[in-house]
Formats: C-alpha cells, sequence, structure tokens
C-alpha cells in the first residue's frame, strides 16, 4: 500500500494531508524520514508520525453534527477557540469533512476515513452542499436567483451554477458543489442581498433533520455507504481522463 493511502486509513490524515506531511518530513519509515508519498509500506512497516508509530487501519467511523456559530470546523485551533471535534466525545481521532466558517451552522461531517473525506469534498466529485441562507438587503427577486443559477463572479473566478430556491422575502436555499472559501456567503453579497444567517442543512444525501445544535451521531453503516455511493466520480469526468 502506498505511504499516503497507509497514513490516511490509519486515520492520521485525509489523503492530501498525509501528502503534505510527508512533503514536511514529519513521516519516517524504519527511522528514516520518507518524502515519497508513494513508497510501498505494509502492516509490518515501522511507519511514524513525528516519532509517533501510526498502528494499522482502524475501524472507519463517520460523525454528523449539528455544529454551533463560534465553534471552528477544525480538529485544533491556536487561538484556543472550540472545535467541532471537542463536540464529538469518542477516543478516535477525528477530523472534519470540508469546513462551515466560525459563524454559520450546520451539518457538517467527522471521520477518520481518509478517502472518503477526500471524495465528499474534492470538487471533481461534485458532491452537493445544500444551505439555508437568510439574507438582508432588498426582498430576493427572479433576477438574484437567475444570477445566482447562472454562476457568480468572485474575485477567485466565477462559480459553477447553483440550484436556488426561493423560500421566503429573504430567505432562500442554495446548493452548490464546489468548496471556494466562504462561497455561498460571497454569493449572496455579489448578488446584493448580504447573508445575515447561514444553515447547512444537507450534504450529499445526508440531511440535518432533526439533529440538535452541538449534539452529534454516528451514522450507521448504510448511511455511510450512501455517503460513498455520492463521492463516486461522474462518468463524465472519467470519460475525459486520459487512458493510460
Amino acid at each position: 500500500m502506498r505511504l499516503a493511502k497507509f497514513l490516511a486509513h490509519a486515520g492520521v490524515a485525509s489523503r492530501r494531508a498525509s501528502e503534505q506531511l510527508i512533503a514536511d518530513g514529519r513521516i519516517s519509515v524504519g527511522n528514516q524520514i520518507v518524502l515519497d508519498p508513494a513508497l510501498d509500506v505494509s502492516e509490518d512497516s515501522d511507519v511514524r508520525y513525528d516519532g509517533e508509530r501510526v498502528r494499522g487501519a482502524e475501524i472507519r467511523v463517520v460523525y454528523a453534527l449539528h455544529k454551533p456559530a463560534g465553534v471552528v470546523s477544525t480538529a485544533s485551533d491556536t487561538h484556543g477557540r472550540r472545535t467541532v471535534v471537542e463536540l464529538v466525545p469518542q477516543g478516535k481521532r477525528l477530523y472534519p469533512v470540508g469546513r462551515l466558517d466560525a459563524d454559520s451552522t450546520g451539518l457538517i461531517l467527522l471521520t477518520n476515513d481518509g478517502d472518503l473525506a477526500n471524495r465528499l469534498t474534492h470538487p471533481r466529485f461534485e458532491v452537493p452542499k445544500t444551505y439555508r441562507a437568510t439574507v438582508k438587503g432588498p426582498s430576493i427577486t427572479e433576477r438574484t436567483l437567475r444570477s445566482l443559477r447562472e454562476g457568480v463572479r468572485l474575485e477567485d473566478g466565477m462559480t459553477a451554477p447553483a440550484r436556488v430556491q426561493r423560500v421566503s422575502a429573504h430567505v432562500m436555499e442554495i446548493t452548490i458543489h464546489e468548496g471556494k472559501k466562504r462561497q455561498v456567503r460571497r454569493m449572496c453579497e455579489a448578488v446584493g442581498n448580504p447573508v445575515r444567517s447561514l444553515v447547512r442543512t444537507q450534504f450529499g444525501p445526508l440531511r440535518l433533520a432533526d439533529l440538535q445544535l452541538g449534539r452529534s451521531r454516528r451514522l450507521t453503516a448504510r448511511e455511510v455507504q450512501e455517503l460513498a455511493a455520492a463521492a463516486h466520480e461522474p462518468a463524465t469526468a472519467a470519460a475525459q481522463r486520459p487512458r493510460a
């Protein structure tokens, strides 16, 4: 098994984050620092992260959390703020799948399955996420909805078309599959309706439903399977990939 995949399966970090740990010289195999994420290792290899032995793959778990405002979507925080990981009290090393900014609330996932986390967040897999945005400014118009559906130009480029539904004069549901920083907030501001409050209500097939604010629950095996199915590569992307 490739080193980066081994680290992800062991719950150290996502595949991409594991590759960065390797590039930073924090991973050793047999007392030698390794910089090649493709190095072949086995369960018997002496793989260490910052000197601590990395054991084999853990049982994969995924938790759903209803994130409160003021909690950051990271495993740790240098400013001492409360993190989403602290709200899921159990013994495994978990890391969040994607992010919600500190002011936003709603559904966020935490897991020790690096491969699943990578697929759920990588833009190539186009896993949709739905938000309920309560906005300021004038009432939401058809022109506003059309602009969001066609894509909005932000400072880091055009967004992909969003699915948008008007709920009331100042509330709308927005579904996107990208992961630009604070994307929904910036999209709404760009069309003249800055966000007052933002709640993520759905991640792929998983809904927030009646999960109480600040509470978490472990997903069932069926729910994890449905998430994994949603993160399968689109047929169009697979068809466009050059063949070996």
